[in-house]
């Protein structure tokens, strides 16, 4: 079944089809939510679900996911009960839970909403969506749909960014610590110096953009959908997110120490100030590796790591995803 056929109102003239949606006053919440933060915050937010949904006469239904390889069934049934009933589609975690709902919610014509979870939240803190549940549930009540921008690497989604190369093995290694010390932003910090101290391999890359062919070397190849982490490395492509278009960002060949310093100038925001970065907005790109019979070559999307095969073709959605958001002044507020 196509996308058009699934949701005919996403298949509109464009000013319809982007305009925001009021949500139904009765319409039922499908909450699918990740039990990985741990069972202390879990019953924490379903009694602040019980409590404000409860009190404003709202159904709703909690679908608690325990074992991370079920995350996508529960989430096409609550997409397909939601349809079923004109509710509302709602993921409770990190930017990894997000993006897997969200990937069943896409072209569904079900509205999605977010209740944020994670270590760093950027998709819901672009959005301007609080991470506290006392905010970020009387949200579900009032907010509106808004359209949003979300990407592809090949044929799967990301909400955030994708990228290959030593991002995804940084992301890998955070996991591991994780485990060992906990989740906090300072034990991601931490693993990420760690790792960059250790040796890594250069990938030789073909680029097609625009009918252009651009071969570079890079440690790794980062594409951002989102605009608050651009704008925290301080990189100039962060405004044209908003034009609809993806952001690549690729640092050329340099040492262990030349990438400690690159990314501690990411962490100051001044990434763009570097002359050893190639950077560039798009909505679709085409990459290749020059060798005849290229490897397959790890991917991150949205935290999680997967293998793919060469050519990747990074591009920007043909349709947004419908959020529960507040309206912009309230979000550009809520951003930090």
């Amino acid at each position: 079944m196509t996308p058009a056929e699934l949701s005919p109102s996403i298949t509109k003239s464009a000013p319809e089809a982007h305009r925001p949606r009021v949500i139904a006053g009765d319409a039922p919440f499908f909450i699918v939510m990740n039990a990985g933060s741990g069972r202390k915050q879990s019953d924490e937010t379903r009694a602040a679900l019980e409590e404000t949904l409860g009190r404003a006469g709202r159904q709703f239904e909690i679908r608690l996911v325990e074992d991370p390889s079920k995350l996508v069934d529960t989430a096409t049934n609550a997409v397909r009960d939601a349809k079923a009933q004109d509710g509302v589609v709602v993921g409770a975690g990190g930017d990894g839970t997000l993006c897997a709902v969200a990937s069943a919610v896409l072209g569904s014509g079900c509205p999605f909403a977010v209740l944020p979870r994670g270590t760093f939240n950027y998709f819901s803190r672009d959005h301007g969506i609080p991470a506290d549940p006392a905010e970020s549930i009387p949200l579900l009540l009032n907010a509106r749909a808004h359209p949003v921008q979300v990407g592809f690497v090949n044929d799967r989604m990301f909400l955030v960014n994708a990228s290959l190369g030593l991002y995804p093995k940084l992301l890998e290694d955070r996991e591991l610590y994780k485990q060992q010390f906990g989740r906090s932003r300072l034990i991601a910090l931490w693993s990420a110096a760690v790792t960059l101290l250790r040796p890594h391999r250069h990938l030789r890359l073909h680029i097609e953009h625009d009918g252009t062919m651009q071969e570079i070397r890079t440690s790794t190849l980062f594409v951002g959908n989102n605009r608050l982490q651009l704008e925290q490395i301080g990189m100039a492509e962060a405004p044209q997110l908003e034009r609809g278009l993806l952001a690549a960002i690729a640092p050329r060949a340099i040492g262990r120490l030349a990438q400690i310093a690159l990314t501690l100038r990411g962490a100051t925001g001044r990434m763009s100030d570097a002359d050893n970065v190639v950077s560039f907005a798009f909505d679709h790109i085409t990459v290749t590796h020059p060798t005849k019979r290229p490897r397959p070559v790890k991917i991150a999307t949205d935290g999680e790591v997967t293998w793919m095969n060469m050519p990747l073709e990074f591009r920007v959605a043909s349709e947004p995803l419908f959020l529960l958001k507040p309206e912009a002044d309230v979000a550009n507020a809520n951003r930090s």
